[in-house]
């Protein structure tokens, strides 16, 4: 018997809706531009900072895909004379990847071409985007061809993909291809997942994303879709529900329960899935995406071939800019305690403007610490080995979580070709509405827990210096909640769970008390702007303040705020603020002004308290002092209690509501 067998890696494939405005994830009919970001890997920041504009031009020749040329879901026509690069998002190999991470160490690429003399080149590129032929041929006849090419991964240490064009003769060529290696015997078998999805009032979308799922390729790596319904407007009672009960069947389980955030549905799915223990993953994924099934096998093989257990996520597209790329991975900065895309790397980066083979940072290995729950596969082993979800109801659960399976030895890869598209949080207000609370407390627990550095190196500085800024630009509710999260810190881990079910209603009663957090979806049901004085010289709210201005108003802003209002300031808005100028340096100079708010669809009336800026000031300075005397002990409080806190005993309790008898004995 052999002691290896070969294992499908990756196949081509071609959206499924023949979506022109995500072709160019798929195929790149452009011709490879490098020039204008030679600087990008290596380089200086300065040198990256002068390339940013230009390697963010346009890299167009006008060229199109024809929605004909789409043959089938793995097959492409390749127009006569027409050369076409399948160096793309969900086409090109992320070789460095595969190398990096897997048992892989060699790849057979299999391409089919069907037509006469059309040529097939394969190319590799090394981590600074610099590409090389590897291997060509040329078909002779009409008839189906198949060549293989046999690829090492060795060269691959940093980055670097492989990927394969294919110029067309004199008639068409349609081409499919597969990636293909020879793999232990011990992981002949493909695993299997089950799905965490967690909905809130999105019926619609939940249903559609059902549909997606049963997608008759995925079918074979699909166990059980879990839907945790924690909303009032419920998927099953959607007009597309019988669509997606169709397609999946016995497979699809409606689990309701009360609203516990993404954290608390996630959980639940964490939970259901470790009880039935049949499925080999859970895949975490948001209501709200629109899925790449492909994504999800690949995801499924990757961890497959994994060297040890590992956290494969998919990436994330914008649903509104289906080219544009949230983040090629993320990181928790430690100094800063903050989650980010890595310093040399791009943010929002569009594919159809500068593809995989025309951007050099696009090749090289980005690691990641942890990877959004909008799709992300995490192994049964790690949930048995590290427990469940933090109960956090929203933010910072996911990143949390990759750190402690870090720190574990679990990684987590964050997986090339494997993505989702998903409403873009870049336009939402969740670092000032009710999200605000849930971000600061979740994120001096997650530093608690997973700080490397003393008092969690600048978190608390950069706590106090944000909380200051929130106060000078009125933003009154949101410096409340700010302090609310720091005293429920302050309570212990142990209250986590107990405030999981009411702390949202708690702080969403709370903020209605204060005028920056009453919406209005009517400008004219404010008072209009009046101003005792006109603007100094005459300046607009867009003029940009200079680094000297910004560091005065810095010193004196707080100052000011102890001043008494202006009087007309007390019963008319000084000034309209559009919400890309609402930052503190501006408003900070106003006593009242109507704000606009980030999704574009209401405005809130800001007015300056003294006498609550006094009360305000005053705790967030104390506060802010008592962390850094207690942050030792509130460190060894959490870490001591995180075994039990995401366990699946402490989680079956906070469940039990919803629990039907029989599960809940099984589960306690």
């Amino acid at each position: 018997m052999s002691d290896t067998v070969t294992r499908l890696l990756q196949r081509q494939i071609m959206p499924i809706d023949r979506d022109l405005d995500v072709m160019a994830l798929y195929v790149d009919l452009e011709d490879a531009r490098l020039d204008e970001d030679k600087y990008v890997v290596g380089g200086t920041q300065a040198a990256k900072d002068v390339n940013n504009a230009t390697i963010r031009s346009v890299n167009g020749s006008g060229r199109k895909v024809q929605p004909e040329q789409v043959v089938d879901r793995t097959r492409f026509k390749v127009l006569p004379g027409q050369s076409v690069s399948f160096g793309s998002f969900f086409n090109g190999f992320a070789a460095s990847y595969w190398r990096r991470w897997t048992v892989v160490d060699q790849v057979r690429l299999s391409v089919t071409v069907i037509g006469a003399d059309a040529h097939v080149i394969v190319y590799k590129s090394l981590a600074n985007g610099n590409s090389q032929r590897v291997e060509a041929a040329v078909t002779e006849t009409d008839a189906a061809t198949t060549f293989d090419f046999d690829l090492s991964l060795g060269p691959f240490v940093d980055g670097g993909w492989y990927w394969y064009d294919i110029v067309a003769g004199v008639t068409p060529a349609v081409v499919s291809a597969e990636w293909t290696a020879e793999v232990p015997a011990d992981r002949a078998d493909h695993g299997t997942v089950d799905l965490a999805i967690t909905t809130m009032n999105r019926p619609e979308f939940c249903a559609k994303l059902l549909q997606q799922l049963g997608d008759e390729d995925l079918a074979p790596y699909l166990d059980t879709v879990f839907v945790m319904e924690q909303g009032t407007k419920l998927v099953a009672d959607s007009e597309e529900f019988p669509a997606a009960q169709k397609a999946l069947g016995d497979r699809l389980r409606i689990l309701e329960q009360g609203n516990l955030g993404g954290s608390g549905g996630y959980a639940r799915g964490q939970l259901e899935s470790l009880a039935k223990g049949t499925a080999t993953y859970a895949l975490m994924m948001d209501d709200d995406v629109v899925c790449e099934p492909e994504s999800i096998i690949r995801q499924v093989i990757f961890g497959d071939l994994a060297r040890r257990p590992t956290i494969v996520g998919g990436m994330m597209f914008n649903l509104y800019s289906r080219s544009r790329l949230h983040s090629f991975g993320e990181i928790v900065q430690p100094w800063y305690f903050w989650w980010e895309t890595p310093e040399d790397a791009f943010v929002a980066w569009d594919f159809s403007t500068r593809n995989i083979r025309s951007a050099r940072w696009l090749h090289k290995r980005w690691d990641a610490d942890f990877n959004g729950w909008f799709s992300c596969l995490i192994p049964l082993a790690v949930l048995r080995e590290i427990g469940l979800s933090l109960p956090l109801f929203i933010k910072w659960d996911d990143a949390e979580y990759g750190l402690r399976a870090k720190a574990a030895g679990f990684p987590t890869v964050t997986l090339p070709g494997a993505a989702v598209w998903h409403v873009p949080w870049s336009d939402k207000n969740d670092g000032l509405d009710w999200q605000a609370y849930f971000h600061h407390r979740n994120r001096i627990v997650a530093a608690l827990l997973h700080s490397i550095y003393p008092k969690g190196g600048r978190l608390l500085r950069g706590s106090r210096n944000n909380q200051l800024a929130h106060l000078v630009a009125m933003q009154y509710s949101t410096a409340e909640l700010r302090l609310q999260a720091m005293e429920d810190v302050l309570k212990g881990p142990q209250h986590l769970h107990e405030m999981l079910p009411t702390r949202l209603a708690e702080v969403n009663a709370f903020r209605e008390e204060f005028s920056d957090a009453q919406l209005v979806a009517d400008r004219d049901d404010l008072p209009p702007v009046r101003r005792t004085k006109p603007t100094k010289k005459g300046k607009s709210i867009s003029d940009v303040p200079s680094k000297r201005s910004m560091l005065i108003s810095a010193g004196l802003a707080p100052i000011r705020q102890l001043k008494p209002m202006r009087p007309l300031a007390k019963e008319f808005p000084e000034a309209e603020v559009p919400a890309i100028d609402a930052r503190w340096f501006k408003l900070a100079g106003f006593d009242s002004a109507v704000v606009s708010m980030n999704d574009g669809t209401a405005a809130a009336l800001y007015r300056r308290d003294p006498a609550r800026y006094r009360d305000l000031l005053k705790r967030t300075l104390a506060i802010h002092q008592r962390y850094r005397r207690e942050w030792d002990d509130l460190a060894a409080q959490y870490r001591a209690a995180l075994a039990d806190v995401t366990s699946p005993a402490a989680w079956t309790e906070t469940f039990r509501p919803w629990l039907p008898e029989t599960d809940d004995e099984d589960n306690a």
